[in-house]
């Protein structure tokens, strides 16, 4: 059973969390598709930058990445003190 993330995380305590993401539909991330014979390689460099960006922006920590053909993991740590005076929305 699934519950919801604001009884699974408590945003007031730093954590570390280990995400996975995959790909539907047998669609290539990254790396040579067997199926269509096209390359997606530029992908993973795009992927990598664009966390790195995010962590500066969000109040995370990236600690560890992998990007495969099809999925991706990642180890992101939330930073309590950052997060308690950055990323307020604004109305």
């Amino acid at each position: 059973m699934t519950y919801p993330r604001h009884h699974i995380v408590n945003p007031q305590a730093a954590g570390f969390f280990h995400c996975v993401s995959r790909c539907v539909r047998r669609a290539f991330l990254c790396g040579e598709d067997a199926y269509s014979g096209r390359s997606y390689e530029h992908r993973k460099a795009w992927v990598e930058e664009r966390w790195m960006a995010l962590a500066e922006c969000f109040a995370v920590g990236l600690y560890a990445y992998a990007v495969m053909s099809n999925h991706v993991h990642v180890v992101l740590h939330m930073l309590t003190r950052r997060s308690s005076t950055t990323g307020r929305m604004k109305k």
